[in-house]
């Protein structure tokens, strides 16, 4: 069984993954095709208060008895902040792209291989499958705040919250619209904003004060939430007939 590939991993995930997956590999062995760290903990933005630690682990072959036999390890991670990791077989990845593009491409681009193939890496996605998929993310998402805010428009923390809860969903898709106008994305999400801004003509203020909010919580720039819900929601309506024309 070859060694565990860490060198890269910050010091303190480190500590707390090497001997989770040393005892996955064991209950495992070579069943295990690649164990890959993926998400926030493997850039700029992770946070050791609040992210969480994101593991993908491709199987040659996935049965129930594997899910069972790994109950254990993975309750015990939970505590230390090791989300359940992401089981998949090399044969789901494979068959599975056009329906799950974004989440693929965020992981080949902002993964770490810790064990094995590096799989993600090989990942092909065809841009119809992409744009196809930013748009049902986008349109669904506008149908989902004019909905929400007509539950809870008259309490403005629930404004607060669906705003923040929306833009870092979308996120991803907005990565993925600037790679559908052949820019390579940044990862820092603040970078992201700025660039999907310019790109297609958006207020990028009221993007980058929500962010701020969501992650300092602070009051959204000191203004009356339902201002920057207007504006937010505009942006959104903006790119919803944007994508379109991708």
């Amino acid at each position: 069984m070859e060694k565990l590939k860490l060198d890269t991993v910050r010091v303190e995930v480190k500590r707390l993954i090497e001997p989770y997956l040393g005892k996955l590999l064991n209950i495992h062995k070579e069943n295990i095709l690649s164990i890959n760290l993926y998400g926030s903990v493997s850039g700029r933005d992770f946070s050791p208060k609040t992210s969480d630690i994101n593991l993908l682990v491709i199987f040659e072959k996935l049965k129930f008895s594997d899910l069972k036999n790994s109950l254990k390890l993975v309750s015990s991670g939970i505590p230390q902040k090791i989300a359940a990791p992401l089981f998949l077989t090399l044969e789901h990845i494979k068959t599975s792209q056009d329906v799950f593009p974004i989440e693929f491409l965020d992981m080949k681009e902002n993964h770490l291989c810790l064990y094995g193939q590096d799989i993600l890496s090989a990942i092909d996605i065809n841009d119809k499958h992409l744009r196809l998929f930013c748009e049902e993310q986008i349109k669904g998402k506008l149908i989902r705040l004019r909905q929400a805010y007509l539950e809870i428009g008259l309490r403005k923390k629930g404004i607060e919250s669906l705003m923040k809860e929306s833009l870092y969903a979308l996120i991803p898709v907005f990565r993925n619209l600037l790679r559908l106008k052949g820019i390579t994305p940044p990862i820092e999400k603040e970078a992201i904003l700025i660039k999907l801004s310019a790109q297609f003509n958006l207020d990028g203020g009221t993007f980058k004060a929500i962010l701020k909010d969501k992650r300092d919580d602070e009051k959204i720039a000191g203004v009356d939430v339902e201002v920057y819900f207007e504006k937010y929601f505009a942006q959104i309506q903006q790119l919803a007939r944007l994508v379109d024309r991708l």
